[in-house]
């Protein structure tokens, strides 16, 4: 649908008058022409603002101007004569708001249409709304398969949406070229796109082609047959001239042999024999020759002696030369050097030398090292076994809970034990204690001035202070 103004790079001569008919383009593949009575200077593209068809005025893109619109025109073989709306100006900001307000009603106003069709039952189907461009007229398009009175229908419009109401048959194709879809092929529908004329499409376009009659693949989004079955058809038909028609079989002295399929552009066709799976394929020169033989009642052979030879054509890998710029050959780099971590990690979990691999050693070193002390030449002090638990001995009577039992023994004293140091000895924030050799740790360090805190703050309170003479 869209128009290339090839002409556009070119210089006019100075005493030439453009020309005064603009072609201008509404909602879906509607395009119509109209008068520059006014000499407005216009562009492709540009939004303004026409005279309605039934009143009002409309809004619309300029898609064509100058001398490409005159053979458009004699294109769709439109004269001069039958153009008599004119352009009144380009469209303003109010006109563009108020258009695009219209614009958006359009999808609620075909719903509700749609219910008040299927209530008073009628077989059409409302596929469009285009509404014009100062809100006081719209058109709906349909669908139907005969002659539907819709007279009831309108008349419930109008109360609903109190605007001017037009309604306008259209066929499959002309609904699909509207809405618009991709087609099978990938690319959009070619009514939406370029395809104005529509032709008929029979199903003998796909018998020439050697299509399979499947209606799910031949079938558009329109539900008819698709138009490019027709594309091709010219050029099946030029090659279809040379290959008979309406063969079955051909009788041979070995049997009959069956025709199972034909390569149109190779000008080849394939035969194969009753309870073989072997087809065998002939030239169409041959055929025909094979043919008149069966006429005279003369048979050949076999066909197998006469069988065309094929060329396989061996697939050769593209070898791509490229040089990597950026640096980057695997794309799979960072998965592996993950994978190498994760068993890194797990390898160390598994080594019974690792440090951090056995938490039960772990835990038995600490217990094995005792408490720690500030003194660092001081020996660490041993670790007291555990105390087995006392036996339930009877209590004699009389004896109270607290007072210790004369049969238990007291434990005697072992010489050899060394004695437990002392804390304030160690610590040198303890008033009277003697300081370690070497630095101090950080915590005595942090009381000293923690206390030195303590005794300014209370100096500054009794200062503060009021006397009870005062």
């Amino acid at each position: 649908m869209e128009v290339h103004d090839w002409l556009s790079n070119l210089d006019m001569p100075s005493n030439y008058i453009p020309f005064q008919v603009v072609e201008v383009k509404f909602k879906g593949a509607r395009k119509e022409f109209f008068l520059n009575n006014d000499n407005i200077y216009l562009e492709i593209g540009e939004l303004v603002a026409v005279e309605g068809a039934t009143g009002g005025y409309d809004i619309g893109h300029v898609s064509l101007t100058g001398e490409l619109v005159r053979m458009q025109m004699k294109r769709r073989k439109t004269p001069l004569d039958q153009v008599t709306r004119k352009i009144y100006r380009k469209a303003t900001e109010a006109d563009v708001d108020k258009w695009k307000l219209a614009k958006d009603m359009e999808w609620e106003t075909m719903h509700k249409a749609r219910t008040l069709a299927l209530d008073l039952r009628l077989s059409m189907k409302i596929s469009d709304v285009d509404y014009q461009g100062d809100k006081t007229k719209a058109t709906f398009f349909y669908t139907a398969e005969g002659r539907v009175d819709f007279r009831e229908l309108i008349k419930k419009m109008a109360e609903t949406f109190r605007i001017r109401i037009e309604m306008r048959q259209i066929g499959m194709r002309q609904e699909a070229g509207r809405l618009g879809g991709i087609g099978s092929c990938g690319r959009e529908l070619c009514c939406s796109t370029w395809l104005t004329n529509f032709k008929t499409v029979s199903t003998a376009a796909a018998r020439y082609q050697n299509l399979s009659l499947n209606t799910l693949k031949l079938a558009g989004q329109c539900g008819k047959l698709k138009c490019c079955l027709n594309y091709e058809l010219d050029t099946y038909l030029d090659a279809l001239k040379d290959i008979p028609d309406r063969i079955e079989s051909l009788q041979t002295e070995v049997g009959v042999a069956r025709h199972q399929k034909t390569d149109i552009f190779k000008k080849l066709m394939w035969f194969s024999y009753a309870n073989q799976e072997d087809w065998i394929p002939l030239k169409v020169d041959r055929v025909k020759e094979i043919m008149a033989m069966n006429k005279k009642g003369e048979k050949p052979v076999n066909l197998k002696d006469e069988a065309v030879e094929l060329k396989t054509t061996a697939i050769v890998e593209k070898v791509h030369d490229y040089e990597n710029v950026v640096g980057q050959d695997s794309l799979t780099r960072l998965d592996e050097r993950a994978r190498n971590r994760n068993n890194n990690n797990r390898n160390k979990s598994n080594n019974p030398n690792n440090k951090s691999a056995n938490p039960n050693q772990r835990n038995d070193r600490n217990q094995n090292r005792g408490p720690k002390s500030a003194n660092p030449n001081q020996q660490p002090q041993q670790a007291k076994p555990n105390n087995p638990a006392k036996p339930n001995t009877p209590r004699p009577q009389g004896q109270k809970p607290n007072q210790p039992n004369a049969a238990t023994p007291k434990p005697k004293p072992n010489p050899n034990q060394q004695p437990k140091p002392n804390p304030i000895a160690q610590n040198p924030a303890v008033e009277g204690g003697e300081k370690p050799s070497g630095e101090a740790p950080k915590q005595a360090n942090r009381n000293n001035r923690n206390r030195n805190k303590n005794r300014n703050k209370n100096k500054n309170a009794d200062s503060s202070a009021p006397k009870p003479n005062e």
